[in-house]
């Protein structure tokens, strides 16, 4: 979606910065009569979205495992599914806060619909519920019960990532860029359609490819190019 970044309020008058809020009521009067003045429109996909676990990491120890699963897929998926790549024009990076998101709602969702959990699924999706959003456990702490809701979560993380830097590309060709998405496109429909069941290693790789890509087209960066490249051939 292209919009102008600077909105004023037809009440009072106010002006702010769609970006920054991501919202066209007035911050000062509250009226939802605004419109986008003065600079270019400019495609613009990312959200203020914000996520607070709090309500469901208090919950931990007064509900049953499945309910507290429950309300962390709520939780997560209503961030998750505003979450944009592309600021006032700019492209963002993939940050690991929306991965660890995705894949605390994967988890949640696999331990909310399993028959019988171990000991070791419980552990898991409670570190990740209780861990910093910053952080994310290394492939060799996946749980083999949880891997493919690991490697679906990271699929989906990066197909979103990919659409936004598509998007990006209609704005800035680059041939280059846009063939490594395309192979990359590949590789994220195969793990899609066997819903995530592969190695967290090559999940990861997945992930490290987009950020290459990303890196390249935002800081002109042809070493990461090659290296997602190279990535990608060892995916081949």
């Amino acid at each position: 979606m292209k919009v102008r970044g600077t909105r004023e309020c037809r009440s009072c008058g106010t002006r702010w910065s769609y970006y920054e809020t991501g919202s066209v009521e007035c911050p000062d009067c509250g009226s939802m009569r605004s419109v986008g003045v003065e600079d270019e429109r400019k495609l613009h996909t990312a959200t203020n979205a914000t996520l607070d676990l709090s309500p469901v990491r208090n919950a931990v120890e007064e509900v049953p495992l499945r309910d507290l699963a429950e309300r962390a897929v709520e939780a997560t998926r209503e961030f998750t599914r505003s979450y944009g790549f592309v600021d006032g024009g700019d492209l963002r990076p993939l940050d690991d806060r929306y991965l660890a998101a995705m894949e605390l709602r994967a988890v949640a969702d696999a331990v909310g619909r399993g028959a019988r959990v171990s000991d070791d699924e419980e552990l898991y999706f409670l570190s990740l519920l209780r861990g910093d959003l910053g952080d994310r456990p290394a492939p060799d702490e996946v749980p083999d019960a949880l891997r493919d809701s690991r490697g679906l979560a990271y699929a989906n993380a990066v197909d979103e990532y990919r659409s936004d830097a598509r998007a990006y590309l209609d704005e800035h060709p680059d041939p280059a860029a846009s063939d490594a998405l395309a192979r990359l496109d590949g590789h994220v429909r195969r793990v899609q359609a066997i819903q995530g069941d592969v190695p967290p290693a090559e999940a990861e790789t997945l992930v490290r490819v987009a950020r290459g890509v990303g890196r390249y087209l935002r800081e002109d960066d042809e070493a990461a190019l090659a290296e997602a490249r190279s990535r990608l051939d060892a995916l081949d």
